[in-house]
């Protein structure tokens, strides 16, 4: 099993010698929490992961037509010079294509767009009804040109780019182990379930709630988990949904046929070495379906798979929950 992880005994009590900050950003819920009751560490964190979010949503959100990558997209089949964060978001989603057998793939940017995603989710409250689209199945990853001795990008006509599924977690490695060591303590970051712990933790761990919804209260989590070390994700198909001319969609597409996944699972959670992986497989095993237990036991990989009726699949060592602990840091929920 990659990542430390374990099952919170229900006699620990919440660790006093933890303070957080949440709070809204990059289109989710944010949280840092910091081993260490110095006040002046944890608003100094704060300001860090502000500072952090605030280049990530620049460089890599397709939301914002000021962005990097819109840049990039409006000037096609040219090498466009970008930023070592852009560049490194690209890689990194190109790398976690491989991994995944193309199974989490970076170019359905316009899939999303038919499926009326086309803004930041907090603004599409009143559903995506218009002119059905048909499905956009995704060009394919390869077609990102990325050029490291120049350092540019290039994009055929035509393909957009989402970097949902990866430059979040991507955000939860850089900045946890950014803080750390500037700051010098431990330190959890949670990116709407994408979560990332650097430096020395807790002495019992970094307690960490899974629910469907980064806003449920933390005393009705569905389990809580200690981590050490690593990154822990959670994908869902219900948190992050919306109607579309009448029918209900989620934001995980089939790379295949460019639309929503059509999976027995409603929530995933794995555990990895960083977040980029446990997102990558986490993401990966809502589209894999019925063959995400076997692709995941295959992988090595830790997992709690809950189907849409509740039932609750355990595999690579994933702790059993018959124990649990209303967690310090709350909630957790990978629905990007």
């Amino acid at each position: 099993m990659t990542g430390t992880l374990a099952v919170m005994p229900g006699e620990v009590s919440p660790v006093s010698t933890v303070a957080t900050r949440s709070w809204t950003a990059i289109g989710t819920t944010v949280s840092v929490a910091v081993a260490t009751t110095d006040a002046e560490l944890v608003d100094a964190a704060q300001d860090l992961l502000v500072e952090d979010l605030r280049a990530i949503d620049v460089a890599c959100s397709r939301f914002r037509p000021d962005s990097e990558i819109c840049d990039v997209e409006r000037r096609p089949g040219r090498p466009v010079p970008v930023s070592p964060l852009l560049f490194e978001a690209l890689q990194t989603a190109c790398r976690v294509a491989v991994q995944t057998a193309g199974t989490v793939d970076p170019t359905v940017g316009l899939a999303l767009v038919e499926l009326g995603y086309d803004r930041d989710f907090s603004q599409m409250a009143g559903g995506a009804e218009r002119q059905e689209g048909e499905p956009q199945p995704a060009p394919g990853w390869w077609h990102i040109a990325l050029d490291a001795t120049g350092r540019t990008v290039t994009l055929p006509e035509g393909v957009r780019v989402d970097l949902g599924s990866t430059a979040k977690a991507l955000a939860a490695d850089r900045s946890a182990a950014r803080l750390s060591a500037l700051l010098g303590c431990g330190i959890l970051v949670n990116l709407g379930g994408d979560v990332a712990v650097s430096g020395s933790p807790p002495d019992e761990g970094w307690a960490v709630g899974i629910a469907t919804s980064c806003t449920t209260a933390p005393d009705r989590v569905d389990q809580v988990v200690a981590v050490s070390t690593g990154g822990l994700a959670t994908s869902g198909t219900t948190a992050r949904a919306w109607t579309r001319n009448g029918r209900r969609v989620h934001h995980i597409v089939d790379p295949w046929t460019g639309a929503p996944a059509r999976s027995p699972w409603a929530l995933v959670t794995t555990v990895a070495d960083s977040c980029v992986d446990a997102n990558a497989w986490s993401t990966a095993a809502v589209v894999w379906a019925e063959d995400a237990v076997g692709n995941l036991e295959a992988n090595g990989v830790a997992a709690r798979l809950v189907t849409h009726d509740g039932t609750i699949v355990h595999i690579g060592g994933w702790p059993d929950e018959s124990q649990g602990l209303d967690g310090p840091n709350g909630p957790q929920e990978g629905a990007r």
